[in-house]
């Protein structure tokens, strides 16, 4: 389905077809951009009409769409070509430091000790336990590798140890639709049985009894939407359902608690929270409510001896508080507060331990961890670095002293520290290893503010190879954002990025409004009909680092992925000339008419984010910054736009019709190449090596720009 026209050759085609040389005989010596066919069609609500040339794309089992991505694919491949020499050096580079024998820090857990680990050359990892004692010989629980061989995608979901440790349950999705089948190893026969459950979130939750567990199934939207009970040794057609959730804006769910007393099914939407329990001992109880769902009532619950702990929002705690109940009376009511709520304090997660509670909290952007004894006096771990992450890590047991973390940032490599609350003495029990060296010395790392449109500074976490920089605006730099859900993108470690620091480039993460690093009202205000203070959070901290001479503009790129190719797409639409060249992963592009569409997935779950555009305020506001909507006739930066097929998050359609549109609109010769996978979806490949030649032919594009070769 596409169209030729006499256009003439793009400046990067130009250069592809002189790069050919006499290889004409081989392959063709140029290549004219896909221009993908228009047919008429449009939208209709409140009164106004969006065209809409390419949504005949919205139809994966259409072979001439299919004819269009691939000729998409071809392009792109045509115009990288001479890159591909360099793409695969740099695919060597990036699986070159990672240990490719590779061991998981064990963790205790009911007389086991389980861990994971890579052999040489594997794509996927082995889990594994010993009994009692490192000493002991290792049981291998599950090797994803040779289940995986027989599929272009492969990934395993949640894997859940019965009660009496001699059975497992784990999700296997081998489309990369994250719709997981569920399947069953024997540990003591080694056999994987024949019994199934398909279209699951992919993980299963154990009774106690050995025998019972509990799934949840999706719908054609994909929305995780009812909670079945499953008797090993039947079919899954006999299963019976004991929870529906039929608000199509809520999501549903089902765990154990850490006190293995209940079983929790959990619902939840962007705005309220509501769950039911009942007993692990007794699996054929009725789940009973434990607070009933309120709309701007957020709440999570964790058990411990004869109490509830429930992270709330309650009372208009904005950034959440710490509060507690009797297990006998769980209506909000009962609720009374144990950490109260802060305005200046996020208060992110927690863990109960039975001498302790540890609190991890967020202040100024950056994370601390709190510890306080139900007895004694509180402290927190210190961290030094100016920009940095910590979390509480793997802690299953409720009786130790020890503590487990994690910790980066951006010059330090991934550590597992371990914890004496009693002593505070710490004990790195892993750091992630840099094979062929790494010295963090050589490397610097900074957090900065930029003024925003509306005067609020916004923070940047910056790194950079000390010996290639230097403050004049020479450097090339890279700013990545996300800006939605609240998530936030931590100033963490990545032995890949040292690609991009050893041969110049600067790395930079905008902190921008949409996350919460500065707490929950950063959140609040990027979304709905605040969400343009994302993109302009985004421009402004370009503007910024190009002012300072981080940057210039003419060596500035931007990048995002999913919410974050949203960022990127409507980023470019209004402010181009900032950016030499972006890259949008997996972006959500096309933004109202998905969230029109209720049958696509995520959409009815995600008004709370966005808007329901069905509401003419929220269609008007969204239909301002929508990446699709508003191509215009102007020129952009380079762009590398990827996807997959398969994608379940954000459909392949959206970023092949922006595409499409902006190839039809924009006045300038710059690349605008699409890269479809054609075997994954929302996460790219499978295997922890087989994704690295994604990044690598990114960051070959970007090279490419700054006229690095090698």
């Amino acid at each position: 389905m596409v169209k030729s026209y006499n256009l003439a050759l793009s400046f990067i085609a130009l250069l592809s077809v002189i790069g050919c040389g006499n290889n004409s005989n081989q392959s063709p010596t140029f290549m004219r951009p896909p221009i993908a066919l228009k047919k008429t069609k449009v939208h209709e609500i409140h009164g106004d009409k969006r065209q809409d040339p390419y949504f005949w794309m919205n139809d994966r089992e259409n072979s001439e769409v299919i004819d269009y991505l691939n000729e998409e694919n071809a392009y792109r491949a045509f115009v990288m070509k001479e890159t591909d020499p360099f793409q695969e050096k740099l695919f060597q580079e990036l699986k070159g430091r990672i240990k490719e024998e590779d061991l998981s820090v064990p963790y205790l857990l009911d007389g086991y000790y389980y861990y994971s680990r890579f052999e040489k050359g594997s794509e996927h990892p082995i889990f594994c336990r010993k009994k009692g004692s490192l000493n002991a010989p290792e049981e291998i629980v599950l090797n994803v590798n040779p289940l995986a061989k027989e599929h272009s995608y492969y990934q395993v979901g949640s894997l859940s140890v019965r009660t009496d440790k001699t059975m497992i349950a784990f999700g296997e999705d081998t489309v990369s639709r994250r719709i997981y089948t569920i399947r069953f190893k024997n540990l003591v026969t080694k056999e994987i049985l024949d019994e199934f459950i398909p279209n699951t979130t992919g993980s299963f939750t154990w009774a106690n009894d050995n025998k019972t567990g509990f799934y949840c199934v999706k719908d054609e939207a994909l929305r995780s939407y009812k909670i079945f009970r499953h008797i090993l040794g039947s079919s899954y057609k006999e299963d019976v359902e004991i929870y529906h959730e039929k608000d199509e804006t809520y999501s549903t769910f089902v765990y154990k608690t850490k006190s293995k007393k209940y079983i929790i099914i959990g619902s939840g939407s962007t705005v309220a929270d509501e769950y039911r329990t009942f007993s692990a001992d007794n699996p054929m109880s009725e789940p009973v409510i434990f607070s009933p769902r309120k709309r701007g009532l957020e709440y999570q619950i964790a058990h411990f001896q004869d109490e509830w702990f429930i992270r709330t929002n309650k009372d208009e705690a904005t950034n959440f508080k710490l509060m507690r109940c009797k297990e006998t009376a769980t209506h909000s009511d009962s609720w009374t507060d144990l950490i109260a709520h802060r305005t200046d304090v996020l208060l992110e997660d927690f863990q109960i331990f039975s001498k302790y509670l540890v609190v991890d909290e967020r202040s100024n952007g950056l994370t601390r961890i709190r510890i306080m004894p139900w007895d004694g006096e509180e402290h927190y771990i210190e961290f030094q670095e100016e920009t940095y992450t910590a979390s509480i890590g793997m802690n299953p047991e409720f009786n130790t002293d020890q503590l487990r973390y994690s910790y980066s940032s951006l010059i330090q490599p991934n550590s597992v520290v371990e914890y004496n609350i009693n002593s505070r003495e710490r004990t790195i029990l892993k750091e992630q290893e840099v094979v062929g060296g790494y010295n963090k010395e050589e490397y610097a790392t900074e957090r900065i503010w930029a003024p925003s449109h509306d005067g609020v500074l916004v923070p940047i976490s910056l790194v950079y190879r000390k010996s290639s920089f230097t403050k004049d605006g020479s450097n090339p730099l890279l700013l990545y954002g996300y800006g939605s859900y609240g998530a936030t993108i931590d100033a963490q470690f990545s032995s890949t990025r040292l690609s991009l620091l050893d041969r110049g480039f600067v790395f930079a993460i905008a902190h921008i409004r949409g996350g919460q690093y500065l707490g929950r009202q950063w959140y609040e205000d990027g979304k709905l009909l605040h969400k343009q203070n994302t993109f302009s959070d985004f421009i402004s901290a370009a503007k910024h680092l190009q002012k300072e001479q981080y940057t210039s503009r003419d060596r500035c790129f931007g990048e995002g992925g999913s919410a974050g190719g949203l960022l990127i797409g409507a980023v470019v639409n209004q402010s181009p000339e900032l950016f030499k060249g972006v890259i949008a992963a997996v972006p959500f592009v096309d933004v109202m008419t998905t969230m029109l569409d209720e049958s696509i997935p995520l959409t009815t779950m995600e008004y709370d984010e966005w808007g329901n555009p069905n509401d003419k305020e929220y269609y008007d506001y969204m239909l301002q910054y929508s990446p699709y909507d508003n191509v215009k006739a102007q020129f952009y930066p380079a762009m590398l736009v990827t996807t997959g097929l398969y994608d379940s998050q954000v459909q392949y359609w959206e970023p092949a019709k922006w595409v499409a549109r902006l190839r039809d609109m924009k006045k300038d010769n710059n690349p605008l190449l699409l890269h479809c996978n054609m075997s994954t979806g929302h996460s790219g490949a499978s295997g922890r090596f087989e994704s690295l030649k994604e990044m690598a032919m990114e960051y070959a594009f970007l090279f490419d720009l700054m006229g690095i070769k090698e």
